[in-house]
């Protein structure tokens, strides 16, 4: 059976919502590869009772409370004297981590406050966790504690709430100790698809026609505008490699080219494979969109191997005199219009030489629409040899949302171009 773990943040900053909690998704997906279940994520401010009560929480969900936050030098850091009290121990000066500290402040020949001392204490039962890169250690402490009348081990790990500090430590100094605890190193076999064009119900709908509640888990997490769909399967069955095989080609089979990559791939990172393996190169129009089509591009290390250039055209002028669009189809159509993006591919492709280009104009809004094009309406246009493409779409959202959403559908164009799939069968609907 899996150890259960509770993640615990502290900070005032957390909980006013001035920064996001990374850390605990980090801790996450690091227990996740360790087979640990995350039974609880726990995020509380600077307050003694808050944090006490966090804590008898995180002992009741789980066997492992991985803490983050509350060991600085100032009187807000409330973590260690919390957790001695809870073990009811009382907090020891340690004068090695002291000596530490005061070596610190020396060679970078700055005064040391007396309050910094305040990192130097830990329960009297912690083992004490080195922080090369700051002066907060961290601790660690087993203990037994009486929970719904049973007596049950339970294992804590403190952690500074700086990240550059907390990962090295928890890669370095606490996955060596985790790895010896019963229920830790069985990750569990996974396999992930990242879809795009298909609604997380349509997805959870075919899937479940796929995969009953006996063959796998499956997980299903929307991060706009895609739609990653994960499944797992517990790391302790001998065949659960074999039997996640054949569970996903199933899958890919039913969502098609839906499924644009498996992993953590981007569309940009899947756009530049297939063109590197059809050895194609593209280049890209763009007026609503602002460049990002093509900064999406450039994300990729060696994109300049298949990306050519961008056109970005936001004016008419700038379509007329750059890309070549006709005056008289502006006239007739407006620059939101199929015959306007189809010229504006055109053009790109001419200019570049590239083997396919691809354009957009459109509304982004918030302001801007009218009754025959809302904010929203969004042209595309591909154009490759034997091949010029237009289609009309009315997205949502905000500006940013639109953008973000325009770039994605005009980078799976691409794909499905050099995939030699039907581009206009996309299974995005607008």
């Amino acid at each position: 059976m899996a150890l259960r773990a509770a993640i615990l943040s502290t900070g005032e900053e957390l909980t006013t919502g001035k920064i996001a909690d990374t850390n605990a998704q980090w801790l996450a997906d690091r227990c996740f590869g360790l087979g640990i279940d995350v039974a609880a994520v726990l995020v509380v401010g600077d307050d003694r009772g808050r944090i006490r009560w966090a804590w008898e929480r995180a002992f009741e969900a789980a066997e492992l409370v991985l803490c983050t936050g509350g060991l600085g030098p100032t009187t807000d850091d409330l973590t260690t004297e919390t957790v001695a009290a809870l073990l009811g121990e009382t907090v020891r000066f340690d004068e090695a981590s002291a000596d530490r500290i005061r070596q610190r402040f020396a060679r970078m020949k700055r005064p040391m406050p007396e309050s910094n001392l305040r990192q130097a204490l830990f329960p009297q039962s912690a083992t004490i966790l080195d922080n090369p890169l700051g002066t907060a250690r961290g601790y660690r402490v087993s203990c037994d504690r009486e929970i719904g009348g049973a007596c049950v081990t339970r294992h804590l790990v403190v952690m500074p709430g700086v990240p550059r500090e907390m990962k090295p430590m928890f890669d370095e100094r606490v996955v060596p100790w985790l790895t010896g605890l019963p229920g830790v190193g069985a990750p569990p076999v996974t396999r992930v698809f990242q879809t795009f064009g298909m609604s997380e119900s349509a997805l959870g709908e075919k899937v479940s026609a796929l995969v009953g509640v006996d063959d796998a888990r499956v997980s299903y997490r929307a991060s706009f505008p895609k739609i990653a769909v994960k499944l797992i399967l517990p790391g302790t069955l001998d065949d659960a490699r074999q039997r996640i095989d054949g569970l996903a080609a199933r899958v890919r089979e039913a969502l098609g080219p839906v499924v644009y990559a498996e992993g953590e791939a981007t569309m940009e990172e899947e756009v530049g494979r297939v063109l590197g393996a059809r050895n194609a190169s593209v280049a890209v129009a763009e007026s609503c969109t602002g460049g990002l089509i093509g900064h999406r591009l450039t994300d990729v290390p060696g994109s300049s191997a298949y990306f050519l250039a961008d056109f970005v055209t936001y004016s008419n002028e700038a379509k007329v005199t750059v890309l070549g669009v006709s005056p008289q189809t502006l006239e007739s159509f407006g620059a939101v219009s199929e015959e306007t993006v189809r010229e504006m591919a055109a053009g790109a492709r001419r200019l570049s030489g590239a083997d396919v280009a691809v354009a957009t104009t459109g509304v982004a809004g918030p302001g801007g629409g009218t009754k025959e094009r809302p904010v929203g309406t969004v042209c595309f246009g591909l154009d490759a040899d034997g091949v010029r493409l237009s289609c009309r779409h009315q997205l949502w959202g905000s500006r940013d949302w639109i953008k973000l959403l325009t770039s994605q559908i005009a980078l799976d164009w691409v794909r499905r171009w050099a995939l030699g799939l039907p581009v206009l069968e996309s299974g995005f609907r607008s």
